[in-house]
């Protein structure tokens, strides 16, 4: 063999090599990321042939199941109540391939969860069709549904959760979007519903409540109470509280909401929450200072990390703090601080559960297709080496002092008669021009029952009212809370 045709001979088989070492790479390295990448239509068209599991909430209420068809695809998924669920299910889609619950629990219900081995196996045996396995969730029908009817016409978001255990009982968001189109058969259909939905300027695909990170506003105030208690004070010490307050390392002055005058000089702690006096809390903030109010926000679950519920949590921070004026506007929920909504539903829950937090979660149980249990989750600490946010002793004090924002200050209208509500509005200023953002967070106890919730408006507050938070989210607040605790109104 001459020398050219050596060349070309030892090309080859190096080339041919390179062939084999990328499929062995593609196969072995990058296999299970191919499979579960959801847009990835081989590997849906080949689940479209077996049924799907279903999704359900309340022990057996169906909120996404297949039904059989007489088409090419051998199954369609349905939703039954399809924008009220849309956040929690997400989409399964012949052309954009599955989001939220259907992505996150996919091995489950397509059957192909290793814990679903000894089931495949008897199908095979047996010569039965092949089915997926069920998931059931924490949410909670009533108080999904008092959470949906009250954001309607708004946008905006809402989460409750068991403080005992992380239970995410409600997650609602407005505007929302019908998954049911996107899940369809028809190409131009799914396309059309699917281009609507992302191009919408009012973004009903985005989950308010997780995947959008939001200023808090005075609800943030409770952290710093949090901090305040943990460093000494108490709910009767006295603090300053100035008509205006001029920010450390600079020429601007802050004042309250509205312009609204202190009723005191001095006021105690608990009076500055009851009012939600801005002034008040930005000087106490710059007195704890950074250290201190970080730390604890960390222990509250503000960390700049992401988790998972198994949905995908943005990360919620309070920002770089680069001097005393930065601090100051931190301290009342402003400048750089951004929460998720469940965020704001972990900082009520800690405080209603003695001061421990619990890590959310939003599946109950996984079920193999005859329903029989296969996994379920055991509630956790959010960090297992810090689990309590606060001692007991001071989320004991802080429930005081919200009970007292609820009984006589800014969240009135979160009242429930007969239960005791601890609550903390807040209205965030965003963006120039704009109206700022209205939230409530809270929670109630009732004949051994328990809930905490969060209510973020965006842009509904109007700068001439008095408490934005106070008028436009605690009502929906109270709605959800009395669904939960199965009180007259709230179903």
């Amino acid at each position: 063999m001459n020398a050219p045709v050596r060349r070309v001979a030892v090309a080859a088989l190096v080339l041919f090599g390179l062939l084999i070492a990328n499929a062995n790479w593609v196969q072995v390295f990058h296999g299970d990321s191919l499979r579960t990448d959801p847009g990835n239509t081989r590997v849906l068209l080949d689940e479209y042939e077996r049924e799907r599991g279903a999704i359900l909430v309340g022990g057996q209420s169906t909120i996404a199941k297949s039904v059989e068809t007489t088409d090419k695809l051998k199954y369609l998924r349905q939703y039954p109540r399809g924008p009220m669920y849309a956040p929690v299910t997400g989409f399964y889609s012949l052309i954009y391939g599955a989001t939220g619950i259907e992505h996150a629990e996919n091995d489950v219900l397509t059957g192909s969860d290793s814990r679903l081995f000894t089931r495949r196996l008897s199908d095979l045996l047996t010569g039965r069709d092949p089915k997926g396995g069920a998931v059931e969730l924490t949410i909670d029908p009533k108080a999904q549904r008092a959470a949906y009817e009250g954001l309607k016409g708004q946008r905006g978001a809402v989460v409750a959760l068991d403080p005992t255990t992380g239970a995410i009982l409600a997650m609602a968001t407005s505007p929302s979007f019908d998954p049911n189109p996107i899940s369809s058969h028809d190409i131009a259909r799914i396309r059309r519903a699917y281009n609507q939905a992302i191009n919408d300027p009012d973004q009903p695909a985005l989950n308010r409540t997780i995947s959008n990170t939001y200023p808090p506003g005075s609800t943030f105030k409770v952290v710093i109470s949090a901090a305040a208690l943990q460093s000494g004070y108490k709910p009767d010490t006295k603090i300053d509280c100035p008509t205006r307050y001029k920010l450390p390392q600079s020429r601007k002055e802050l004042e309250n909401f509205g312009g609204e005058v202190c009723s005191a000089p001095q006021v105690t702690l608990e009076q500055a929450l009851t009012k939600s006096y801005n002034t008040a809390f930005a000087k106490l903030g710059v007195s704890l200072g950074e250290e201190s109010i970080r730390r604890q926000s960390e222990a509250f679950g503000i960390n700049d990390q992401p988790f998972t519920v198994p949905l995908q949590v943005a990360p919620s921070s309070i920002g770089e703090i680069q001097d005393g004026a930065a601090l100051a506007q931190s301290s009342i929920g402003q400048r750089d601080v951004r929460l998720t909504t469940l965020q704001g539903a972990m900082i009520a829950a800690a405080i209603a559960n003695q001061g421990e937090l619990m890590k959310p979660y939003l599946v109950k149980r996984l079920l193999a297709s005859d329903f029989s249990e296969i996994d379920s989750t055991e509630p956790k600490p959010l960090n297992p080496d810090q689990p309590q946010a606060v001692p007991s002793e001071v989320a004991g004090q802080l429930t005081q002092m919200m009970r007292s924002v609820v009984e006589r200050g800014t969240g009135t209208a979160a009242q429930i008669p007969g239960v005791p509500v601890a609550g903390k509005t807040g209205t965030a200023e965003n963006a120039p021009g704009k109206q700022p953002h209205a939230w409530f967070i809270g929670f109630a106890d009732s004949n051994g029952k328990k809930v905490a919730v969060s209510v973020m408006l965006e842009n509904a507050g109007t700068t001439g009212s008095e408490v934005t938070g106070g008028k436009a989210a605690a009502p929906i607040a109270k709605s959800v809370m009395q669904a939960v605790l199965g009180i007259g109104g709230g179903g």
